[in-house]
């Protein structure tokens, strides 16, 4: 028999208004499976962001945001939570680097305990601050800089900071606001090393992105989310057990052809998935396209 596990998170008919007549999410549910690496995609105002923030209650830092339905961690609904004990066990990456200005380096990972009262030896400050520091792969850089502000590093390194101080609390989810935007392309590289290397049995990502290529081999889940409607949600496995994505020439177009897109090579298509074939690699660019046209659906 299949075991079938209790997803980490789950939304469950979540709407989040700005005023009574604007709604930037609407009756959005979507569950997020542990240890796995989900994707929320979509074009600029569909309410990704929005959606996150929710997450991690932020949206209650401006007094005409309402949010209705239910978030829940591990069963429990984060937004009747202390806030506090709900922003330790759900961490947040912004989309613009944010380390404190007034704290150097060495401080900016640890701010997560500073806030929370949790007290800490001296040995044990600087066994927190290496390891994070090294599990995004910026401790050999500032080793000998860790007195100096975070606002002192590069824009990519200002994010490896900032994810460091998320990781060093051990949270059970951590979500990640357009983290590629503003990246060049090394950092980029980077980033992705970074995410791919910090999932463990206990941490979760959930990344909000419109830069499909920066994410698309780091995958298992996809979410995607237009004019502040669930479109999608599936796994990366369900999609390929469901499609698949090859490319054909101009006289091997057929009926079946579900969404087509001209390249170099012929006609970039997707088609639904026969039972005796092997399964394809996801084209996540395509599968977006297709879903936010209406051409195929999950």
């Amino acid at each position: 028999m299949e075991n079938i596990k209790e997803p980490i998170l789950q939304i469950k008919d979540v709407c989040i208004s700005y005023t009574s007549s604007t709604m930037a999410v609407k009756h959005v549910s979507a569950d997020i499976q542990k240890n796995t690496i989900t994707a929320i995609m979509g074009p600029s105002g569909c309410g990704k962001s929005t959606l996150l923030r929710a997450v991690n209650r932020m949206h209650e830092l401006y007094k005409n945001i309402r949010v209705t339905g239910e978030i829940l961690l591990n069963g429990e609904n984060v937004l009747q939570m202390q806030p506090m004990e709900e922003r330790r066990r759900i961490g947040m990456v912004f989309q613009r680097p944010n380390p404190f200005p007034t704290m150097n380096i060495y401080d900016n990972v640890l701010a997560g305990y500073l806030l929370n009262g949790i007290r800490l030896s001296k040995s044990e400050k600087d066994e927190i601050v290496e390891r994070n520091l090294r599990s995004v792969a910026l401790w050999d850089e500032v080793k000998d800089s860790l007195t100096k502000r975070g606002t002192f590093l590069s824009g990519g390194q200002q994010q490896r900071l900032c994810i460091a101080r998320s990781l060093a609390l051990k949270p059970d989810v951590l979500l990640m606001d357009e983290p590629t935007n503003g990246l060049d392309i090394p950092s980029k590289a980077t980033f992705r090393q970074v995410v791919a290397k910090n999932l463990s049995d206990d941490t979760t990502v959930i990344i909000s992105t419109h830069q499909v290529h920066d994410v698309e081999q780091l995958i298992d889940h996809v979410v995607i989310l237009d004019q502040s409607r669930l479109l999608c949600d599936a796994s990366v496995g369900e999609i390929t057990q469901r499609y698949s994505f090859e490319t054909r020439q101009a006289n091997e177009m057929s009926n079946d052809v579900l969404y087509a897109e001209p390249s170099l090579q012929g006609n970039n298509v997707i088609v639904p998935h026969a039972a005796n074939e092997p399964e394809t690699q996801l084209n996540l660019e395509m599968f977006f396209s297709a879903v936010t046209l209406g051409k195929i659906q999950m």
